[in-house]
């Protein structure tokens, strides 16, 4: 009897089982499931790579700031970052710009020259750095409704499998309703991490961005200067300015 039992309940497993539930959808819940997969893997690749680029010009920005400020130009800083450091590209376009700036015919204030040609250099950067994070926000707000589709689709034919039977028998309805059930928990899975993911990068791309701007109005004084103003290098203090002692008195106080 007891093997009866057991018979009965892996029999009701396979009525019932994700897998039925997906025959009985057919093409289209087959079709949601695969936009929703498709939605995931590339979230997750996207997770995984920005955090790879960020974290790589979160090292150099270190970098930066132990070594670069000891160096007694910019071409000699420069040389010793790499060859494709986002902070290298806004040292070299400084320079650049300073060079362009002296071949100019239409007079043009050269602070203004040099601070656009940064803010164009950090923009640059910051694009790139944000790529990808528009298909996170579209994984986000789409991929519930994506699920409530395959929803609405198991209810149907729970609905067409009632009108058939003619009484709401529970083996009429479970699969299609467990599978309505099934892509709605599918399309919350894929929207919450994609969501947390966003807004995770976008606040480091937020934080990255405020270094590169801090380094890149150091490069500007730097080069407004000639090289006169620069940040003090780590270790060193800025040398203090001393105070005036005040004037000794030239006449003596008179005598009661």
């Amino acid at each position: 009897m007891s093997t009866t039992i057991l018979a009965a309940g892996a029999s009701a497993a396979d009525n019932f089982g994700f897998m039925n539930a997906m025959k009985q959808g057919g093409p289209v819940t087959w079709t949601t499931a695969a936009i929703l997969t498709i939605f995931l893997f590339f979230t997750l690749y996207i997770l995984f790579t920005k955090l790879f680029e960020q974290q790589k010009i979160i090292n150099q920005g270190r970098r930066v700031r132990a070594t670069f400020w000891s160096s007694n130009s910019l071409r000699e800083g420069a040389a010793k970052l790499e060859k494709n450091s986002a902070y290298k590209q806004i040292v070299d376009d400084g320079v650049e710009a300073q060079e362009q700036h002296a071949r100019l015919t239409d007079p043009v204030e050269a602070h203004d020259w040099l601070h656009g040609s940064l803010a164009r250099s950090e923009a640059t950067i910051n694009s790139q750095l944000g790529g990808g994070l528009a298909f996170l926000a579209t994984v986000g707000a789409t991929a519930p409704f994506v699920g409530l589709f395959g929803t609405v689709l198991g209810i149907y034919r729970a609905l067409i499998g009632i009108g058939q039977a003619g009484q709401a028998s529970i083996d009429k309805v479970a699969g299609p309703v467990g599978e309505s059930l099934i892509m709605t928990a599918f399309g919350l899975v894929v929207a919450v991490p994609a969501v947390l993911a966003f807004n995770f990068l976008q606040r480091r791309n937020k934080a990255i961005a405020e270094h590169l701007s801090a380094f890149s109005n150091d490069v500007l004084g730097y080069l407004a200067s000639n090289g006169a103003v620069r940040p003090a290098a780590p270790g060193k203090k800025a040398p203090a300015a001393t105070a005036a002692k005040p004037a000794a008195a030239t006449t003596a106080a008179p005598r009661a």
